[in-house]
């Protein structure tokens, strides 16, 4: 059965949507914050975010939790770090027993595992400690996978934690409003039915290639605005003066 949008398109694409988010994050620029986006659809808004904020970007790896035989629905969601967050009102809605719980939980901590190897290596996330982390994804529709992404922040010490998405739906606003320090869209959704893809012209579901390319990407465009003249130190801090004999 084909989905019939309930909303018109706010947003062109992700690049957009990350456009106009960023316009409600100003606040931050400057202020050494760090965006932290959740693969994979969560990286081009990310990238639009943290240009215009000149801050750092990094990943937070979270993934949903799908529902046995129908895993376009989810009971939660598992973090990078471990970190697990159940739905469980869904869980015993469904009757879900402990091993099915276990087994999914195993399989995508994994997957999450692989995930977080391909995007960062062997690499650590970056220090958040004593920092604004601002957590993007392209949308909250149980919120949960945003839940997942803030407690395993959190662990980090950040000073202050930014969940920051272009859509989200009333219910699941209001249950990371609980775990955030901040909640800011650029839309809300409150129809009985939500849907992400519902609030983009353009929407199409990320792949890690395409996700990893965005991300890299990124980074030789931060790199060659840090490499423009107006950002080199002057002279007399990047050359030594030739000894007097």
């Amino acid at each position: 059965m084909m989905h019939r949008p309930l909303v018109s398109p706010i947003f062109e694409n992700r690049f957009d949507a990350g456009r106009q988010l960023a316009e409600k994050l100003t606040q931050y620029k400057d202020k050494s914050a760090i965006v932290l986006a959740i693969p994979n659809g969560g990286i081009p808004i990310a990238t639009q975010v943290a240009l215009a904020l000149d801050a750092d970007m990094d990943m937070i790896i979270s993934r949903k939790l799908p529902i046995p035989l129908r895993p376009e629905g989810g009971f939660g969601a598992v973090a990078d770090d471990g970190a697990v967050m159940l739905n469980h009102e869904v869980v015993n809605y469904l009757k879900m027993t402990e091993q099915q719980i276990h087994y999914t939980v195993n399989k995508v901590r994994a997957e999450v595992q692989q995930r977080s190897l391909l995007y960062r290596g062997h690499r650590t996330l970056s220090i958040l400690n004593g920092r604004t982390a601002i957590i993007i994804d392209d949308g909250l529709a149980s919120g949960y996978t945003m839940l997942a992404a803030i407690e395993s922040v959190r662990r980090k010490k950040p000073a202050r934690i930014v969940a920051a998405v272009p859509a989200a739906s009333a219910t699941a606003r209001k249950l990371v409003e609980k775990a955030a320090d901040e909640v800011i869209t650029v839309a809300d959704g409150f129809m009985p039915k939500f849907y992400v893809s519902d609030y983009y012209r353009y929407w199409n579901v990320l792949d890690d290639e395409q996700g990893l390319k965005v991300f890299k990407d990124w980074q030789m465009r931060r790199q060659n605005l840090n490499l423009r003249p107006e950002n080199l130190p002057p002279p007399s801090m990047t050359m030594r003066r030739k000894p007097l004999i």
